[in-house]
This record gives structure tokens, sequence and C-alpha cells, in this order.
């Protein structure tokens, strides 16, 4: 009708979202036609073939969940019973016997985090999360985007290659207490630079000193040393604080992905605490996404509940390790040889999947273009992309990069 004002469209005032860096660069791998291209920088474990492959473990306990499986009923806010308590055991081993201690499943490590936040905001809405200089690219906006105030600590010196041990101590001193932590078990994201037994005590002393709490996200156990030494922290807090929370995933370890399989754990100063705290989570899990996925988990739970299965998968979970140690050898002993002017060894010390090689955003623009090698911007590598076929080529290009400065 004449004189009526169109109605604004709802997502008119909707632009285009910022492109994740990660995606943008499996897609440009993808359309490159070069056949000697290399993919450094999608975040998961691949095979000397360049496939992410399904545990041998994981196909035999599938076969079993669907030989025995009778129903596809939902299983609860807080997941399966059976799978919650084999994952809080391999995470926290004699430090989770308490009833202080309350273990959700979840969708993934992302999932975790995200419950986590929503439950911060209920107990403590002032409260800063202190994250390290640099962390995951997903924490700030899992985090932050759930309403949380991030605040940076020191953590990678870029020019040392080294932890900023001494300045992550003193800036948590600072911190107010009553603030949160959040800490890396090990395999740091994105530096592959973790803290060592005595460095962990020491940030340890500091938390309890400054009655902070600590939240920790363990993606990677496994990946670094083995299952225990990789649950070092988690567990010496544990013995130490009143409170903590920690984020782990089977993504990684179990090679679980797509299927979204992590838990939330939240220790709280006595039980009676604990049961108050498993309430309000299972609240805030009804509230984002009620129910977690069950396929994964079942198979996680088969796996770890039987003996057989339980050694069989920390076989091929050391083999993936391994895999990773001897391509970051295979990549320094390349380097050191194609480039012998540039230390890498930093590569050495670092453990899991990532780390930063340590060149300009420049030169990394360079290697893509020239060489057909992608990574993001900041340099960090996923190591599991380095095969005993591409190292050379790979060094090779590296080497010719750093010489044209």
């Amino acid at each position: 009708m004449p004189g009526c004002q169109r109605r604004k469209s709802l997502f008119e005032s909707l632009q285009s979202a910022t492109a994740d860096a990660i995606l943008g660069l499996i897609a440009e791998h993808k359309n490159d036609p070069r056949p000697e291209k290399i993919d450094l920088g999608v975040g998961v474990y691949r095979n000397e073939q360049g496939v992410t492959p399904v545990l041998d473990v994981v196909k035999r306990a599938e076969q079993m969940l669907l030989d025995s499986q009778d129903s596809k009923s939902y299983i609860g806010t807080a997941g399966a019973a059976d799978f919650n308590a084999a994952m809080q055991a391999l995470n926290f081993g004699a430090a989770g016997d308490t009833d202080r201690l309350t273990t959700i499943q979840t969708p993934g490590g992302s999932g975790s985090l995200r419950v986590a936040a929503s439950l911060l905001l209920r107990a403590r809405p002032g409260a800063s999360v202190w994250v390290s200089e640099p962390t995951w690219a997903n924490h700030p906006p899992l985090l932050a985007g759930a309403g949380l105030d991030l605040q940076p600590y020191p953590y990678y010196d870029a020019k040392n290659k080294v932890i900023r041990i001494d300045e992550m101590l003193d800036a948590l001193r600072s911190a107010p207490m009553g603030d949160v932590v959040l800490l890396h078990a090990c395999c740091h994201n994105p530096s592959g630079l973790d803290p060592s037994v005595e460095q962990w005590q020491a940030i340890t002393d500091v938390i309890e000193e400054r009655e902070l709490i600590p939240f920790i996200d363990m993606a990677y156990q496994g990946f670094a040393t083995d299952l225990d030494a990789d649950a070092y922290a988690l567990r010496h807090m544990a013995e130490r604080v009143p409170e903590m929370m920690v984020s782990s995933s089977c993504s990684k370890n179990f090679g679980l992905y797509r299927d979204r399989v992590g838990t939330l754990s939240l220790l709280a100063a006595d039980g009676k605490t604990a049961a108050v705290v498993n309430s309000q989570v299972n609240n805030v899990v009804r509230t984002i996404y009620s129910v977690p996925p069950d396929h994964g988990a079942a198979v996680v739970s088969i796996i770890l509940n039987d003996d057989e299965l339980r050694s069989a998968w920390v076989v091929e979970l050391t083999a993936m390790r391994e895999r990773l140690r001897s391509m970051r050898v295979l990549l320094t002993e390349a380097l050191a040889q194609k480039a012998p002017d540039h230390d890498f060894s930093h590569l050495l010390r670092a453990t899991g999947m990532f780390c930063f090689l340590g060149i300009s955003p420049d030169q990394v623009v360079r290697l893509k273009k020239d060489f057909g090698v992608y990574m993001v911007d900041s340099s960090r590598i996923n190591i599991a992309g380095v095969t005993p076929a591409n190292v050379s080529y790979l060094a090779d290009s590296i080497a010719a990069t750093l010489q044209a400065g």
C-alpha cells in the first residue's frame, strides 16, 4: 500500500563472517594442481599416506557395538556413566578417586570448553580467564564468545623459541584471586612446547598461593610422552587445589574427530559442593544441546573397559606418537643439511602435532606461492604433514625461501 514502509529483512544487517584460516588453507591446497604440494596447516593426525585413519581397535569396538546395541534412545545430559568413569580414570589416575570430582560426556573438546564457559559465567560472572599467548586459535571465540573476559599471560618466546616461564609466573602472581587460568596439559597448541615437571610444580605453587582456578585443556593425551606422563599437570594440581576444571578430547588419541567425543571434569572443595556443581552443569547442557552424541563415546568405553582392546589401543597410539617424533627428527636433520645457517633445534624440543617453524608471514606466503607448501600465517605447522617421501622437497623449499629473504 502507498506510504507503507518496507519491513527490514531479518538478516539485512549481517555481514559475511571472516573465513576460518585453516578451512581456507584446506580449500586452497585441494585446488592446487601441483603434485608436490604439502599441507602443513590442517589440524588432524595423518599417516605417511596422508590419510587420517580409523584405528583398527576402533573398527573392532564399532563391530562389537553394532552387534550388541539394542537402542538409540537418549543417554541423558551427562552422557554414559561407564564412559565418564573410564575417562575420569584415564585422565586423573588415582587422583580421580574422590567424591569431589564429577565428569560429564561432551561433544568433543570444543563442546566441553563451551559448557565450562557457561558454568563459569553462572558461578563467578566477573572472573577473568587467563590464556597463554599464543593459545589455540579456537579458545578465544569459544570462551570470549560465550561472554568470558580473557586476559593473556606470556608463554612463547618467538625469538629464542622457549617458554617464557619466569614472565608467565610473574603474570599469574599478578592475577586477582579467584581468576581462572587456562593451561594446556601437553602438546601445547600452537607452540608444541610444554613446561617441565619442575616448571609445572612452580606453576601449581603460584596457583595455590594466589587461589586461582586451574582450567586444563587436554586434547592430546598420549601424543607427547605417554598417557600417564601427559596427565602429570592435572593430576599434580588435583592433589593440591580445592577446585579445578578439565576439558578432554578423544579426537586425536582415538582418531574420533567427526564423532565428537570429549569430557568435562569438575573438581569441587567437597562432595556436597560437587553434587551441586553436577546439577548445574547438567542444567547448562540441557540449555545448549540437551544430550551428547553416543556412538564415539560408546566405542571409547568399550575400548577402555576391555583389557585386550585397551592394550591394542595403546600400541596404535604409541605408533602415532612415534611417527610424529620421527618426522620431527627427519625434518630437523634435513633442514640442518639444507639450511645450515638457521637453527631448527626447537622442532625436537616440541611434542605432539604442532610447532612454529619460525619464519615470517611473508615467507609463509612465498612458500605457498612458489612451492605449494601450505601453513597458517604464524608459521605453525602440523608435523603430521611431513613424510619420508616429501621431507627432502619440504626442506629444499624452506631453504630456498630463507635464502630469498
